[in-house]
């Protein structure tokens, strides 16, 4: 017998070689979401391991936390895997991107993408969930793995391992088909009951579970203007043949990086300066708003633009919405009790309106200061007034919300939206979440700048991400024009910087199962160097050098 302490004190005696499956399943009525892995101090347990010894602090994971969703989604993925596979075997599934509650997938051949085929694949699904078919793992050694995944015809895999330093590889089987997978699974797809396969532009959505409600489908919302982003973003890295990791690996092997920063930078200001003159071309415009997540480059797109808009003949003023918070003793409280500073309230509505109302007729204003120390508007003789040829320039996370800028008419207002929308994947079925991204470029740059650790960031980020989905994602369809941020060698170079941070963080910190997942995702990337980097690269913001601070 071993005895397992659970972190809410209660403690039970099993037989050794007892799976914590087999111990989930006791609990699983406590739990109003599956139970999808265990957590042993930490450290995250996949639920087919055997418990061969005393263990402390044990808990179990569902989809109410982030971990847990992640190995659902994974899951639910592998399960559309092996159903395609089984109703088409000629048929590749690729999964691009999260978008609308779900990933957006498609096939590589689109005329195969059609609903009668996907209501085969979606009932196919159903149908080895009612068998609860289990989902098994073996660790073979990498060179068994590449002839494996050769004889699958599964180049992408194939390519990925021949740049792993590590001497085996896991692979998971459901059903008779072989995959490998970033991250952990559930032991078998009994429970992987809450999905549903919507077709939408020319592939289709795999939806899962509402993150806010797990126990409700989410629901489907479609997104034309952030859809057409990502498939632009996605033709881009084909046609530059750096789809996928293993691909950038071969760039930089090959010593063809340079060409590649280069091409990436110029399509960046290609696309800046087309936004440039499409804001030129409208008279009418005199806001130009700008919002996006956290860590999304919006700083340094803000200035490249002003150039661009610079080069139209236009002047420009940067205002800060910053500016326009209401003092300290009138900010909104969250529900911890402590200052929002990202509520649309914590800013003074009324007055921002107008200002800018004034300003747009040719009146003159002056500009307050808001001093963070005191937390106290200050005014202190910035007087401004606008010329025909001149245009405000305003950045801050609320920009796209009609809510700020009422009594301004659209028609005075441009508004961008900006974010890091990852294009490459580690493979054709293992995608890179754009939050990953963002959150190491944040890490990196709080490190830099700000003197944080990876830990401190680590901490602030289920806060900044719940401001993100309250204050900016819901209104991202409302922009005129979206720019992608990201670059396709990015994390090439962010890893030299994020991994020693990462290993900066104790086996015994609460974030210590998220450093150490960052951090085996960094393993795919080889590290590349930062001098070919131009000064204006939007990546400069966050790993210095930028010619912008």
């Amino acid at each position: 017998m071993v005895k397992i302490q659970f972190n809410d004190g209660r403690s039970i005696e099993v037989q050794k070689g007892t799976t914590f499956a087999t111990l989930a399943k006791t609990y699983q009525l406590e739990s109003s979401t599956p139970i999808v892995a265990a957590r042993v101090g930490n450290v995250l347990r996949e639920l087919y391991i055997k418990i061969e010894e005393d263990l402390q602090d044990v808990s179990f994971v569902n989809l109410s936390q982030k971990d847990g969703m992640r190995i659902y989604q994974r899951t639910a993925t592998f399960l559309l895997i092996a159903a395609t596979q089984k109703c088409f075997p000629h048929v590749t599934v690729l999964v691009n991107h999260h978008i609308t509650g779900g990933y957006f997938c498609e096939f590589d051949q689109m005329a195969d993408c059609t609903p009668t085929n996907l209501a085969r694949i979606e009932a196919c699904m159903r149908e080895m969930v009612a068998k609860a078919l289990p989902i098994t793992k073996t660790t073979v050694p990498i060179d068994e793995a590449l002839k494996l995944f050769n004889t699958l015809e599964m180049p992408d895999k194939e390519a990925l391992f021949k740049y792993r330093r590590t001497s085996t590889i896991n692979v998971y089987h459901l059903d008779g088909v072989d995959n490998y997978f970033y991250g952990y699974m559930m032991p078998s797809v009994e429970q992987v009951t809450c999905f549903k396969l919507q077709p939408y532009a020319h592939g289709f959505i795999l939806l899962f579970p509402d993150e806010a409600n797990p126990t409700e489908l989410a629901k489907f919302v479609p997104q034309p203007k952030l859809s057409a982003v990502f498939r632009e973003s996605e033709k881009w890295a084909r046609i530059l043949d750096v789809d996928i990791v293993a691909s950038l690996n071969k760039v930089i092997t090959q010593g063809r990086l340079p060409d590649l920063i280069r091409v990436s930078e110029a399509l960046h200001e290609k696309k800046i300066a087309g936004i440039a003159d499409q804001i030129a071309k409208q008279s009418n415009v005199r806001l130009v708003m700008i919002a996006g997540p956290s860590s999304s480059g919006k700083t340094t797109f803000a200035q490249r633009l002003c150039i661009q808009l610079r080069v139209n003949g236009l002047n420009l003023h940067v205002i800060s919405i910053d500016d326009y918070f209401v003092n300290r003793d009138q900010t909104p409280l969250d529900e911890d009790g402590k200052y929002d500073f990202e509520a649309l309230e914590a800013i003074d509505i009324q007055l921002f309106n107008e200002h800018m109302s004034k300003l747009i007729k040719g009146e003159t204003v002056e500009i307050p200061t808001f001093n963070f120390k005191t937390g106290q508007r200050e005014y202190k003789g910035h007087k401004l007034a606008l010329g025909e040829e001149d245009v405000l320039v305003i950045e801050g996370i609320h920009g796209l919300n009609e809510r700020l800028s009422y009594a301004i008419p659209r028609e005075n207002k441009f508004k961008i939206y900006v974010s890091c929308l990852t294009q490459l994947n580690v493979d054709y079925h293992n995608r890179i979440p754009t939050t990953d991204t963002r959150l190491i470029r944040r890490m990196i740059r709080d490190n830099q700048y700000r003197g944080m650790s990876a830990e401190q960031t680590l901490a602030q980020w289920s806060s900044v991400r719940r401001g993100e989905n309250r204050n900016i994602f819901p209104f991202q369809e409302e922009a005129d024009v979206m720019f992608n941020t990201v670059l396709i060698y990015e994390l090439a170079v962010l890893k030299q910087k994020a991994e020693p941070l990462l290993f900066g963080i104790d086996r015994k910190s609460p974030y210590y199962s998220e450093a150490k997942r960052l951090l085996k995702f960094l393993e795919y990337f080889l590290t590349a160097d930062t001098e070919d980097i131009p000064r204006t690269s939007i990546i400069r913001e966050f790993i210095g050098g930028s010619c912008f601070h």
